[in-house]
C-alpha cells in the first residue's frame, strides 16, 4: 500500500437486469470460485422468490434489508498502555453496507437442508421484517457497543 497517496475507488459493478450498484456488489459476494454466472442464477431467483411473496419490488425489499441489517456502531481494539480494550466507534455507510451484506449471505449459507437462492430469499424477507439472524448479528453488535461505551474516550 503507497504512503504517499490513498487508493483510488473503483466504480461498482453494476448488474446486468436492474442496472443496481448494490445488488452487483451483492453478486460478487455471492460469488465463489470465480462462478458469476451462478451468482447472478442465485440471486435473481431468490429476488423472484421475494417478488412472489411480497408482491412488491424485490430490488425496494432488497434494499430496505440492507439497510436494516447495516449497523451504526462497532468495536475496534485499541491497545492502551499494556491494555485492549473494545472501543465502540461508528460505522460509515460504505463498511455498514459492506457489514450487512456479509452477515446476509454467510447467515443464508448457515441455513442448512435448502438450496441457496431459497435460503437467500428467506434471509432478504426475514431481514426486510426486521427478523432473522442477521438483524441478531446487528444487534448483538450494538449490545456490545453500549456496554462498552465506558471506552469510548479512546477513540481517536
Amino acid at each position: 500500500m503507497s504512503r504517499r497517496h490513498r487508493a483510488e475507488k473503483r466504480p461498482a459493478p453494476v448488474d446486468t437486469i436492474y442496472k443496481n450498484e448494490t445488488l452487483g456488489r451483492f453478486i460478487n459476494l455471492i460469488m465463489e470460485r470465480g462462478k458469476k454466472s451462478t451468482a447472478e442464477r442465485i440471486m435473481y431467483s431468490a429476488l423472484e422468490v421475494v417478488a412472489e411473496k411480497t408482491k412488491e419490488n424485490p430490488v425496494e425489499v432488497f434494499e430496505k434489508a440492507i439497510e436494516n441489517v447495516r449497523p451504526q456502531l462497532e468495536l475496534k481494539s485499541r491497545r492502551v498502555g499494556g491494555a485492549t480494550y473494545q472501543v465502540p466507534i461508528e460505522v460509515k455507510e460504505g463498511r455498514g453496507k459492506a457489514l450487512g451484506m456479509r452477515w446476509l449471505i454467510n447467515n443464508a449459507r448457515n441455513r442448512k437442508g435448502q438450496s441457496m437462492a431459497r435460503a437467500l430469499s428467506n434471509e432478504l424477507l426475514d431481514a426486510y421484517n426486521n427478523t432473522g439472524s442477521a438483524i441478531k448479528k446487528r444487534d448483538d453488535t450494538h449490545k456490545m457497543a453500549q456496554a462498552n461505551k465506558a471506552f469510548a474516550h479512546y477513540r481517536w
